[in-house]
């Protein structure tokens, strides 16, 4: 298949870009870094924004993986907020708009979406059927509002966009843990290795989470599964309470011993590295209803396997850098 992928120059990008090379895949990548390389894949400018000779790369193609977005891990103002919105809305539009004006549109669109969608909850799992939509519970900052908003918004755009040939899917991700630099398991392995892997504000929050290789699989289950439209949780069966999740890390890593931190210490902690304590502090308790459904299984369901895998390989890919260096 020929697939096209906006904004795959990011973590999951190269990941996918990967596996789909590996699998037989011709990958088009739609960078607004024309010099950018993804190995395994060819890349071709295009601005998030405005259609341009990028579109011809659609009309034709199998498949669209539209992954562009701003990075969520960043302060949560005004300015960042503003443009989270507009890169994911956007981008979104002007992807539909390419599949609408396709001689020979695509036979399916995955759209990029987040788990965070569904409700700060401690207690229900939220899966595709019964899951409740944030956005108006008790007891959180009201800006964590902000983030659901962008999620819908996100969504509406693929579901409006006049492609009645094209199968829609959209990805209610959840983080996905995959070694190398720039992604989720870099920063929490790097913090547990300093010591500082220990629960965050009691920890009792739930972590949604999906192994590097499920995230490509389901991907791969996805673009085949023709009977699959709209929402789809990408996330493992069992998300669990930060403060066991962070333990589990630790046992894999050996490492004894983990600093908790306060609300405010984590608020100090974002504060330094520019990002916001949502992505901690939200109890994201997500589950792959339809994924299960429809036969998908999991190489890792649980995160204590999991977390095994990703440091072993960490690890290894640690001393191949070293030997090569030397």
């Amino acid at each position: 298949m020929k697939i096209v992928m906006p904004g795959g120059s990011g973590h999951l990008g190269l990941l996918l870009a990967h596996a789909l090379d590996g699998a037989g895949h011709e990958v088009v990548v739609l960078s607004r870094n024309p010099d950018v390389r993804v190995p395994g894949a060819r890349t071709v400018r295009w601005d998030g924004r405005n259609a341009g000779g990028w579109m011809a790369e659609v009309d034709g193609a199998d498949a669209v993986i539209n992954l562009a977005g701003r990075s969520v891990s960043c302060r949560y103002n005004e300015v960042n907020l503003r443009e989270m919105m507009a890169s994911r809305v956007d981008s979104a539009t002007v992807v539909g708009e390419a599949i609408a004006r396709a001689a020979r549109p695509p036979r399916v669109w995955l759209q990029m979406s987040t788990a965070t969608v569904y409700a700060h909850s401690y207690d229900q799992a939220n899966d595709e059927a019964t899951g409740i939509i944030g956005g108006a519970e008790d007891g959180v900052p009201a800006y964590w509002a902000f983030s659901v908003d962008i999620a819908r918004r996100w969504e509406r755009a693929q579901a409006d966009a006049p492609t009645p040939r094209t199968r829609r899917v959209a990805l209610r991700t959840s983080i996905v843990m995959a070694p190398g630099r720039g992604g989720a398991f870099d920063m929490l392995w790097r913090l547990t290795r300093l010591g500082l892997g220990g629960p965050v504000a009691g920890g009792r929050q739930y972590m949604s989470w999906i192994h590097g290789r499920d995230f490509t699989r389901a991907i791969e289950f996805l673009l085949a599964r023709d009977e699959l439209t709209g929402p789809v949780n990408i996330a493992s069966p069992h998300p669990l309470p930060l403060r066991e999740f962070m333990a589990s890390l630790r046992r894999a890593a050996g490492v004894r011993v983990g600093l908790p931190a306060t609300r405010w210490m984590a608020e100090i902690g974002a504060f330094a590295i520019r990002s916001d304590t949502e992505l901690l502090l939200k109890s994201r308790r997500v589950v792959p209803g339809r994924l299960l459904d429809a036969g998908f299984v999991f190489d890792y369901p649980d995160w204590p396997d999991a977390a095994r895998d990703l440091v072993a390989h960490t690890r290894t890919r640690t001393v191949t850098r070293a030997t090569e260096a030397a």
